[in-house]
């Protein structure tokens, strides 16, 4: 069942890169942080309500409360980088190069979480490594020439992203999942709002163009969906394959990026984009 659940969470985490890159197209970054944020909590309080979980809140060792802080704080740092990288580069780049985040994963799972590294899944992150090199664009257009940052953006997101599922899997032994997301998503809230007053962008959120608001909002409502799909399949399955199928979203984000944005892929895209695919099955299903 957990396959089913990591599949839907990388379907809807695809759709949500979508909803992102209109939503911050001129929104300053830390404010539309804050804003998909608070949508992520709000649903999955809602979540935790109708599942009924709450009383449970206090029965959370020190264990459990330290790696969901840092969940949630690897979380931000990824998703805050990410809106910097999208706001510069294509979706096509920054989303393949950020999800590849699934090969440092997996060796931090191997070796904090003693998964192991079979033959295949060596191979499997060959691939992946190689079919990123192959998707991404280095060539710049004359547009980009002048900022180029984007592939520092989605580089440190890569490394909070890779942190993430690894701080998740040892946050949520001991919780129930929807319960431990939404205290995840807290930690995510007040670091996000913390850092719009720290860096004074509050002054920013009455210039947010009204019809960006309205796909932050459904980034937020998808990017939650998403989430507690994940942390369901985190607490049935492996690390290793439930991030492989997770990453799978590069692909739903891709083709649709094509038709939305009208960002076409080159051959060599093409070429990369299908070693990345044929690297996650193999990751996660163990072909």
């Amino acid at each position: 069942m957990w396959i089913a659940y990591a599949s839907l969470s990388a379907l809807v985490a695809g759709i949500t890169t979508i909803f992102l890159k209109k939503g911050v197209r001129t929104t300053n970054t830390s404010v539309a942080l804050a804003l998909r944020t608070l949508v992520v909590f709000l649903f999955s309080i809602i979540i935790v309500a109708i599942v009924g979980s709450q009383g449970q809140i206090y029965l959370i060792d020190k264990k459990t409360w330290l790696f969901l802080v840092l969940s949630g704080l690897s979380t931000g740092a990824g998703w805050y980088y990410y809106y910097k990288a999208l706001q510069i580069g294509n979706v096509k780049n920054v989303s393949p190069l950020s999800k590849s985040s699934l090969v440092l994963t997996i060796i931090l799972s191997f070796i904090f979480l003693n998964e192991e590294i079979s033959l295949i899944k060596l191979l499997s992150l060959i691939i992946i490594t190689i079919g990123t090199y192959y998707i991404i664009d280095y060539k710049k257009t004359d547009v980009e020439k002048s900022n180029n940052k984007w592939i520092i953006y989605a580089m440190l997101s890569l490394i909070f992203s890779a942190l993430t599922p690894i701080f998740g899997k040892i946050g949520i032994e001991n919780v129930e999942s929807n319960l431990g997301s939404a205290i995840r998503t807290f930690v995510v809230v007040i670091a996000a709002w913390l850092l719009v007053f720290i860096k004074k962008d509050y002054k920013e959120i009455k210039n947010v163009d009204k019809s960006e608001i309205k796909f932050i909002v459904l980034a937020g409502i998808t990017g939650g969906s998403s989430w507690l799909l994940y942390y369901k399949a985190l607490q049935d399955g492996p690390t290793s394959a439930v991030a492989a199928i997770d990453k799978l979203s590069v692909l739903v984000a891709v083709v649709l990026s094509y038709f939305i944005f009208n960002e076409k892929m080159k051959a060599k895209e093409v070429i990369g984009l299908l070693l990345i695919l044929i690297g996650t099955i193999g990751l996660a299903f163990k072909l």
